[in-house]
């Protein structure tokens, strides 16, 4: 080939390759920064190093995801910058004349690299910047020793990030100097003890200690924080200091994921707003002093060595003096603890409780008399419970008039109080499943709050939207049920044979969530309901899909464990079109008529690698690993069904040519088998 034909092709790999084969030092990196106003991004452009070049009056630079190791001596020649980020790469040590040139950085992101190998250097780096005020060093690897040394002199730092670090212990070395810091972040780390490190921290107002090793937290004192959240440890007493008069200006304490066997000690005076206390194994011991059968038992515990005390401490299980001021709270939540009961007047003493949540506990009563639950209480979740009894009276109407949400499913209800439901005028969601309790026909007479019933009404609850009926064994569905009520939601999964048609169709305007399954439905006219976007009719016996579905404008499906062996391809086309999610696993599909399956292609099929089908053998195949050419014609007949049709045939001819043979040539047979089976006797 002559050479002036190669010569374009040659040209055009050597300006592919002049990147590669430029050196570093004389390519212009600054052209791979995004420049905006002024903030230079230089995320993931595998640089080892600042790039140079870059416009002298940048304030922000951005240099995460790289492969920069170190920061050499005036590598930062940016007098206006006050914010650098270098997150995500390899760095080792920052020189001690790095910033010589950036005294206006107020804002440093070292998150995720590995200052643990020079913290030595990097500190007296730190150190020339007056003015820091946000420091990350999250993920750096670094102890207590080596966070203490790199934060010296640090001492105009307001926001702080240590999480995802080595840190065992704090004492009163690890923040000295750190007066102005308002925010710490320490989650994530390895802490099991604490000895007074915040004693200088005046104006720390928000502290994370999650996921750490705190076995506990006593002689809690600092007035001035905001936010505490020491979730996730293991501690088991939260004790503050009980003789302070100052106000504590605490508003969410977030103690978790702990092993707390007793309700905090919170401070005497505090503005506390949100208390989390779930995944705990907190309870009342109160009754047990009561109880003259349980021997040796005390309504005291004592407390020893506790700081700043000499001797031992006794005070009472439940003392509102020792259990502190709660007149401000606002969200409770107790879930998953193992309450059952609570002491007197344990809930008037929060007013203002709006939230409050005790799902999965041990209560056997639930007390909604007036005197004892707040009138702003606005949402009550005791689901997973042992509820029995619900004790109302008829001041009730008036305590619960701001309740909107309530969820008591789960439990072992069998009568509530009656006329409760009806009465909650503000009530838009309610939760009874799975408790024994049916639905009042339209004839039944309201009676007094303070009798019982074995039946709920809520015809006059016009705010009412979402009702969930799980498994409450409902023995009818009165025709009036759901008469003037304006729901969105509606749950009647395992209710066996109760739910009809007419029954619900009052509700077609409104509905956009409906739960049928385990219902024994095998049919079903969904034509009236056009507003419907969710639908589960799943656990039935529905042999094809009704065709009343494919006029609605459904967004989620669920037909799992059903009859359905097959969708045809034209109901299928029609709601991909709408269909956002598909639940299809557990119907006994048909292996050679899946092209609704390859339609579905466009839309989430939940557990699609799961589905199964059957082959004509009734072997089970994955559905989505099942090869169609063994079982498909041309036609889209399967083959099978031929050989099932002419292996009888022949067959059958095969027996006539035996048969025809053997007739008219009896003597050669006889003959063959003689010479082939006649042996010699010894008579």
């Amino acid at each position: 080939m002559p050479v002036h034909k190669l010569a374009p092709s040659l040209l055009c790999i050597l300006s592919m390759l002049t990147p590669i084969l430029t050196p570093a030092s004389s390519y212009p990196q600054q052209r791979r920064c995004q420049l905006r106003q002024q903030m230079a991004a230089c995320n993931n452009c595998n640089l080892t190093a600042v790039p140079a070049g870059l416009p002298g009056s940048i304030e922000e630079l951005q240099l995460n995801y790289n492969l920069i190791r170190a920061l050499q001596d005036n590598s930062l020649s940016y007098p206006s910058l006050s914010a650098l980020s270098l997150a995500c790469n390899h760095l080792q040590r920052i020189q001690s004349n790095t910033f010589q040139d950036s005294k206006l950085l107020v804002s440093l992101n070292l998150a995720n690299n590995r200052l643990y190998i020079d913290h030595q250097e990097t500190s007296r780096a730190l150190r020339t910047l007056f003015k820091l005020r946000v420091l990350d060093l999250s993920e750096n690897g670094l102890d207590e020793e080596m966070a203490a040394t790199l934060l010296q002199n640090l001492t105009s730092l307001e926001y702080l990030n240590l999480s995802g670090n080595l840190v065992k212990r704090l004492d009163e070395a690890s923040f000295a100097g750190l007066e102005q810091l308002k925010e710490l972040d320490l989650q994530r780390n390895m802490i099991f003890e604490i000895e007074g490190a915040f004693d200088g921290t005046h104006k720390l107002q928000r502290l994370n200690l999650a996921f750490n090793y705190l076995p506990c937290l006593y002689d809690f004192h600092m007035t001035q924080l905001l936010t505490l959240n020491a979730s996730h440890n293991f501690i088991e007493w939260f004790i503050s200091r009980q003789e302070l008069n100052d106000t504590f200006h605490l508003e969410t304490l977030d103690l978790s994921h702990n092993k707390l066997l007793f309700f905090p000690f919170l401070p005497t005076h505090s503005r506390l707003r949100n208390l989390y206390l779930s995944h705990n194994s907190v309870r009342f011991y109160e009754h047990l002093a009561a109880n003259a059968t349980v021997e040796n038992s005390s309504a005291n515990v004592e407390f020893f060595n506790v700081k700043n005390y000499t001797g031992n401490v006794t005070i009472q299980l439940w003392d509102e003096s020792v259990h502190g001021d709660v007149s401000s709270v606002e969200i409770l939540d107790l879930g998953a603890n193992q309450v059952e009961y609570f002491p007197e007047g344990f809930v008037q003493k929060m007013p203002s409780l709006y939230r409050f949540k005790m799902c999965k506990n041990c209560l056997k009563t639930l007390n909604l008399t007036s005197g004892e639950i707040s009138s702003r209480l606005y949402e009550l979740d005791v689901s997973d419970n042992q509820l029995s009894q619900m004790l109302a009276d008829e001041g009730t109407v008036s305590a619960l008039g701001n309740l909107t949400y309530l969820n008591l499913s789960h439990n072992a209800l069998e009568s509530v109080p009656s006329g409760l439901f009806s009465s909650l005028q503000a009530l838009r969601s309610a939760d009874l499943s799975y408790n024994s309790i049916d639905i009042c026909p339209s004839g039944a007479v309201e009676t007094s709050a303070n009798t019982m019933s074995t039946c709920v009404d809520w015809k006059r609850v016009a705010s009412l939207r979402q009702l969930y009926l799980n498994g409450c064994n409902l023995q009818r569905i009165p025709l009036s049920a759901f008469a003037g009520l304006l729901l969105t939601h509606l749950e009647l999964s395992d209710n066996p044979r109760v739910v009809s048609q007419d029954s619900i169709r009052s509700l077609s305007p409104t509905l956009q969530h409906l739960g049928l399954g385990n219902a024994l439905l095998q049919d079903f006219d969904f034509s009236h309901f056009r507003t419907l976007e969710y639908l589960n009719i799943s656990g039935n016996s529905i042999a094809s899909l009704p065709a009343s579905l494919l006029n609605l404008g459904l967004k989620v499906l669920d037909v799992r464990d059903n009859r359905l062996s097959t969708i045809p391809t034209g109901h299928a086309s029609t709601l991909a079109l709408k269909l956002h999610t598909i639940f299809l696993n557990g119907n006994p599909f048909n292996c050679c008529q899946t092209d609704w399956f390859r339609t579905f292609e466009t839309i989430n099929v939940v557990g699609r690698s799961d589905i199964e089908c059957k082959d004509l053998f009734q072997a089970m195949h994955r559905l989505e690993r099942f090869n169609l050419s063994s079982c498909l014609s041309k036609d889209g007949e399967s083959v099978l069904w031929y050989i099932l049709l002419i292996v009888p045939i022949c067959l059958f001819f095969l027996g006539i040519l035996i048969i025809t043979f053997l007739t008219f040539k009896p003597e050669s047979v006889q003959k063959s088998i003689k010479k082939k089976c006649f042996k010699p006797t010894s008579y």
